[in-house]
């Protein structure tokens, strides 16, 4: 456990919630986005990195045509590789405050989402008020899993950022972000949701389902 996170929850009654877990509801899982994971594919680090570096080659080959020395250069390539560094520092922070600030928790009866940079909040989503569940796997074995929620739940979209599935914004999904073993939180996930139907759902449920990485979600077992 990170010390400095501790210390700046320490007033949880339990680690990750709001209040104790009842009588007989058991933790299966806790865990975090990766930093790295969350700045390379959730806030695109790479796609901005590469689009300063074209920025600075052409800038680089006008200063070069149009005769400018290496002190020349250096001058006139400094404004654009200052804003480059503060861009991409940005993004590193930014990671790794949503890192530092939050913290997923699975229990055999709901998921808890503990969330907020600057004001903490906690999002408590009963597995039975989870319809489905969609998993998107990376080649490097993160991924993200992301909940569709039963008829008229709603949670805003500024209230989840950027904990939310990506371009939902009429109904936003709340989203398990840069998880760096994604296959294990996802097994235990659709047991839990399985685990949460009544028999005569759970003889319908369809099992869960994987894909190959990267491209179309698998769908995790409805539950109603």
């Amino acid at each position: 456990m990170n010390p400095g996170r501790a210390r700046e929850h320490h007033s949880e009654p339990q680690r990750g919630l709001p209040e104790r877990l009842p009588a007989g509801e058991r933790l299966l899982w806790q865990g975090a986005p990766n930093a790295r994971v969350l700045a390379r594919r959730g806030f695109h680090l790479g796609g901005f990195a590469l689009y300063f570096g074209v920025l600075l080659v052409w800038r680089i080959a006008n200063l070069w045509t149009d005769g400018a020395g290496a002190t020349a250069l250096l001058i006139g390539t400094a404004p654009l590789l200052g804003l480059a560094a503060l861009a991409l520092g940005f993004i590193a922070v930014l990671a790794w405050l949503v890192e530092r600030s939050t913290l997923y928790t699975l229990t055999d009866r709901r998921l808890v989402l503990r969330i907020g940079i600057v004001l903490t909040v906690s999002f408590n989503l009963p597995l039975t008020r989870i319809e489905a569940a969609e998993l998107r796997r990376h080649p490097d074995g993160s991924g993200e899993l992301a909940l569709r929620l039963l008829g008229d739940d709603r949670i805003g979209v500024m209230h989840l950022w950027p904990h939310c599935r990506p371009w939902r914004f009429a109904r936003a999904e709340p989203m398990l972000r840069a998880l760096p073993e994604v296959d294990q939180v996802s097994a235990l996930l659709a047991a839990a949701l399985n685990a949460s139907l009544q028999p005569d759902q759970r003889a319908t449920s369809a099992a869960p389902v994987t894909t190959e990485p990267a491209t179309l979600p698998g769908h995790l077992p409805h539950a109603a």
